[in-house]
């Protein structure tokens, strides 16, 4: 499948004739046929185009999440900033898997370091909390 653009939109190629093109809007799934002749192909590739459908913030969720575990943590920080120290004593995480999920999430936007009564620890940020929300209800 290729990727084409009309008027700043991309579009997914789905069928082409000399005439028209149907085209699929990877955001919505909607389908429609546009003049083939006023299409410009584009080099993204389609799977990147299709996953343009997917918030940002989810995407980095995704990206950084390796397992249930970091999930989970992201899930638990959403309740607020927990301290280092409480992380690997609640969740029973030794050092370096508390240091590792929190290191790749940073580095994805998703936590920032924090104070938590005088010792330091994690948050997520607005990033980390819109990437949660859009997965689970915590209401």
């Amino acid at each position: 499948m290729r990727v084409v653009e009309h008027d700043g939109n991309r579009y997914l190629l789905v069928k082409r004739s000399s005439e028209s093109a149907r085209v699929r809007d990877p955001e919505t799934g909607d389908e429609t046929h546009l003049p083939t002749d006023e299409l410009t192909a584009v080099d993204d590739g389609p799977l990147e185009t299709a996953a343009a459908a997917v918030p940002d913030p989810v995407r980095a969720l995704v990206a950084a999440t390796h397992g249930d575990r970091g999930l989970g943590l992201l899930v638990e920080l959403s309740h607020g900033p927990v301290a280092v120290r409480e992380l690997m004593g609640r969740y029973d995480l030794c050092e370096s898997d508390a240091l590792g999920m929190a290191t790749e999430f940073r580095a994805a936007g998703l936590v920032a370091e924090t104070r938590v009564g005088g010792e330091r620890g994690y948050e997520l940020t607005e990033t980390g909390e819109a990437a949660v929300d859009a997965l689970v209800d915590l209401s």
